[in-house]
């Protein structure tokens, strides 16, 4: 179990985002904020699914690689992929080329634009949010699901979604602030206005 990191520069961090700049970079700017839209929130559903046994830092830096080859994470044009851009994608050696992950990210595409006529994604992953927070002190107060991460995967798999287990769900709940998950101290905490303390 580790607590906060005080990097070189004298700021307290999530350990895992004290070492590597990328990982620097996304814990100070982006992991635990919310985004906007329902392109950004796809991406980052896609982007956690690809991760699933993989580095953190392995996705960050194919991201805009991802970005490029799934059309900015437009539903529309990511719904409409046929068997003949699975096979590209299979063929781009800048992503996970993953068979598996890439039917999940044309599956998921297609959900989310089916999910419009019922409040859309962005309202449905929302609607998870959990009444209270975590507030880890240490690496091992940090779970890895919750009662909310369960059932919000449980749902996606109800209404079509794939490669949306609960674990993974935990992490897409983290990365987009619907909770906080970054540790007491660490300079990032409450960073996103969604939650205080």
């Amino acid at each position: 179990m580790t607590g906060p990191v005080i990097g070189d520069d004298g700021v307290a961090r999530c350990p895992w985002g004290a070492g590597d700049p990328v990982n620097l970079a996304y814990h100070d700017i982006e992991w635990g904020m919310p985004v906007e839209g329902e392109a950004a929130h796809l991406e980052r559903l896609t982007l956690e699914a690809f991760q699933s046994g993989l580095s953190w830092l392995t996705i960050l830096n194919k991201r805009e690689a991802f970005r490029e080859v799934f059309a900015g994470f437009e539903a529309d044009v990511v719904a409409a992929y046929g068997d003949g851009d699975v096979e590209r994608l299979m063929a781009e050696p800048r992503i996970v080329r993953n068979r598996r992950k890439i039917d999940a990210a044309v599956t998921n595409a297609r959900a989310t634009v089916a999910l419009r006529d019922r409040g859309g994604l962005v309202d449905l992953l929302w609607s998870f949010r959990p009444d209270t927070t975590p507030a880890p002190h240490d690496t091992a107060d940090q779970a890895t699901t919750s009662p909310e991460s369960i059932a919000l995967s449980t749902e996606l798999k109800r209404i079509g979604f794939a490669h949306v287990g609960a674990t993974t769900m935990y992490a897409l709940m983290e990365a987009i602030g619907i909770v906080d998950d970054h540790l007491v101290g660490c300079h990032r905490r409450g960073a996103s206005g969604v939650w205080s303390g």
